[in-house]
């Protein structure tokens, strides 16, 4: 199970990490955190150096209720970090999180690799055809509605078959127009209340019927600290826990926040594998 990133072979059998880099001043965890040259370098190396395979970057907050960014706005907090980036990591494979087929077109002329779009294409028609010119491997996410309003829409007749359903009409549209990379994510806080985030947590090795690498962001998320009683700065220990139960139901590529530490996850669920009898 590979995807091509420039020309390189990533293999996927094996997960991997994605580590996460907000370039907006309103994400739900680090937020307006790296905000100048040196905060950024010095975050994407201790990423690189402690085991990320990919870099996320993203410049329009998708958490519930975050604020309406204008795609020049967008584009303009996105394209500059991507070419300090690649100045100086220049193997980074770097994927831009937005769900504008200009941003995408525009970050992948500068030297992006992959797109992980939050709305698969729902929220600009001319996502597919870009991603098909352009051939990036491509994520998918399942979501409803905007970041503004998809908590509204959490309503379902049976979830997982909504889901693969979504996911069944996405990967026909994306083989008509003959993108070859595609990566399905199945949304986790996206348009779904806790309880249902923790029974598709349950039932996410049925998405692998699919053949396509799933990637999970998992990372700190409400569904985790809402249950402890705690705060997105205190939800690591829970951010493991349950990226131990993703990757033992078949995710391969982690999310994260903190890269060391899904590194680390990944390192023991597959000795885990490894040394089963």
């Amino acid at each position: 199970m590979t995807i091509n990133c420039k020309g390189k072979l990533v293999d996927l059998t094996s997960p991997k990490v994605m580590g996460i880099l907000n370039l907006t001043p309103d994400s739900f965890f680090d937020g307006g955190k790296y905000k100048d040259e040196i905060s950024i370098l010095k975050q994407v190396e201790y990423m690189l150096e402690h085991g990320a395979t990919f870099i996320d970057m993203g410049a329009y907050s998708s958490r519930p209720g975050a604020d309406h960014v204008p795609e020049d706005e967008e584009l303009q907090r996105m394209t500059p970090v991507i070419d300090l980036i690649l100045k100086n990591f220049p193997d980074t494979l770097i994927s831009i999180d937005t769900f504008r087929s200009k941003v995408a077109a525009e970050s992948i002329e500068h030297g992006a690799t992959i797109i992980n779009d939050i709305a698969a294409g729902n929220l600009d028609e001319n996502m597919f055809a870009t991603i098909a010119k352009h051939q990036v491997p491509y994520i998918m996410m399942h979501m409803r509605g905007t970041p503004q309003s998809m908590q509204k829409e959490a309503v379902y007749d049976n979830m997982i078959n909504d889901l693969r359903f979504y996911f069944s009409e996405k990967i026909q549209e994306t083989t008509s127009k003959k993108i070859n990379d595609v990566i399905i994510d199945p949304g986790f806080g996206f348009a779904k209340t806790t309880a249902q985030n923790y029974t598709l947590l349950n039932h996410l090795d049925m998405f692998q019927t699919f053949g396509l690498p799933i990637l999970i962001g998992l990372s700190r998320k409400s569904m985790i600290y809402k249950v402890l009683g705690s705060s997105p700065q205190e939800a690591l220990n829970g951010t493991t826990a349950l990226h131990t139960v993703a990757l033992l139901k078949g995710a391969n590529i982690i999310r994260a926040h903190d890269v060391k530490e899904a590194s680390e996850c990944i390192k023991l669920v597959e000795a885990l594998k490894e040394n089963a009898l």
